[in-house]
């Protein structure tokens, strides 16, 4: 039975690039696994009945080696600590891999914001904020929209923040901010044209042979919300087919492709993609099946397990969402020839327009839509770049590691198996931690 805990996925991710991971001081590895600072809150607020009840929020700061932690705050009914603490870790190695001068983050509430009034968001927003406290700053840790937040959350932090720091500059405290509240334009899309930026430059590169570039090719899109509804439409633009999308109430399917207009309307009429004339229903489960070029999860965690791995349909997975593939998985899809473009990769243009954010409100200023786009894209293909050059690279010295390994048996990592060729997620990783831990040496260990 594989774990589907996502902060043991996390860690088990971090264990396994580290193997590839030579010279570094002893328990240096073991320091950049935990978080900094688990902060956990819980604060009652008023019902619109009247009633009171209790809420649990949590925020993780994972690292601040290279900058002020960057996270984003998810609504969700069933957040736990351990999926907090993860996504904070995966932030941290997402920020290395863009080369973004932030530290990772994240925070979230459990409730269910989908059966709550705009007020009673509104209230958790602000108590939450408060209940913080300094735990959340613009140099100190800066969050963003994640599941079941958006810009007008993210007015309510920046509104409740300054309310608690007059006189201060506080735009740079959030990020994700409506447009004429120092928003950045191209926000709400970056993460979306991101996976679209490395898809394409990724099969430029060949990482999917028999898979020469978009046009023309079939995708399917588990998750039809802010990043895969606009990845959609994006794909569509550049040529692609979407021939099965789904969201938290089912999936549908057209092998001819779908057309979006029509999907789009009656989501916005229903709530839900099921139902659109001339298409199939099918579960989410069986989305991730569908014959396809291109599978990009953009839901939730842990969706492509050891138990479905093998019936995947598709020549190459791109990680629109946050650790959707398990370990197990992984190894799978690996062996099966079927690549897969890592999270920490795949979906990091939203923390890289957020940071975009970040710099303009501190020097207020906002930047053209055509600027931050080119600047967006020069920036996810240089990280691509930089991902697949080092999968060649471990490739290629993987025996001498291995005999650095077997030379110093006291400095063997608990995981004697032998070294595996390293896949892009593995690649990904090696290089995010060697620049966290560069970082870190070179500051030094305070005190």
């Amino acid at each position: 039975m594989e774990t589907l805990n996502p902060f043991a996925i996390a860690q088990e991710q971090f264990d396994h690039a580290s193997r590839y991971i030579l010279g570094l001081p002893g328990g240096m590895m073991d320091s950049l696994k935990h978080p900094r600072r688990v902060v956990t809150v819980e604060f009652p607020i008023e019902m619109d009945d009247g009633t009171v009840r209790t809420f649990i929020g949590y925020r993780v700061l994972h690292n601040q080696a290279r900058g002020p932690g960057k996270g984003g705050i998810r609504f969700h009914p069933e957040v736990t600590e351990d999926e907090v603490r993860a996504l904070a870790s995966w932030m941290t190695w997402k920020c290395a891999v863009l080369d973004v001068p932030f530290g990772g983050a994240k925070g979230g509430v459990i409730c269910d914001p989908k059966a709550m009034s705009e007020g009673v968001r509104r209230r958790i927003t602000r108590r939450y904020v408060t209940e913080l406290g300094d735990a959340i700053g613009p140099a100190t840790d800066v969050p963003a929209p994640d599941v079941n937040t958006d810009e007008r959350t993210m007015a309510w932090i920046y509104d409740t923040y300054a309310m608690l720091h007059p006189g201060q500059n506080n735009l740079p405290v959030v990020t994700g901010k409506p447009l004429d509240m120092g928003g950045s334009w191209g926000r709400r899309e970056a993460t979306a044209r991101g996976v679209l930026t490395v898809t394409r430059h990724a099969l430029a590169q060949g990482v999917a042979p028999g898979l020469s570039g978009i046009r023309g090719s079939r995708i399917a899109i588990q998750g039809f919300g802010n990043v895969g509804g606009i990845a959609a439409r994006l794909f569509v633009e550049a040529g692609a087919h979407v021939v099965a999308v789904s969201d938290s109430s089912g999936g549908i399917m057209a092998p001819d492709g779908l057309d979006l207009a029509a999907v789009e309307r009656h989501k916005r009429e229903t709530g839900s993609v099921v139902g659109v004339t001339d298409t199939t229903t099918i579960s989410n489960d069986e989305l991730l099946e569908v014959p396809c070029d291109i599978l990009i999860p953009a839901a939730l965690e842990c969706q492509i397990r050891a138990s479905n791995a093998p019936r995947i349909a598709t020549q190459l997975v791109v990680e629109a969402a946050n650790g959707p593939t398990t370990p197990a998985a992984d190894r799978i899809l690996f062996a099966r020839g079927i690549p897969v473009l890592p999270d920490i990769l795949a979906n990091a243009g939203g923390v890289t327009v957020s940071y975009f954010e970040w710099v303009q409100n501190f020097e207020n200023e906002q930047w053209d839509l055509d600027d931050v786009n080119r600047r967006l894209r020069r920036r996810m293909e240089r990280a691509t770049d930089a991902v697949i050059a080092k999968q060649q690279e471990l490739n290629s010295v993987m025996p001498k590691i291995e005999g650095a390994l077997d030379a110093t048996p006291t400095e063997q990592p608990v995981d004697a198996t032998p070294l595996e060729p390293a896949d892009l997620r593995t690649a990904a990783y090696v290089l995010a931690i060697s620049r966290v831990a560069n970082v870190t040496l070179e500051r030094g260990v305070w005190p």
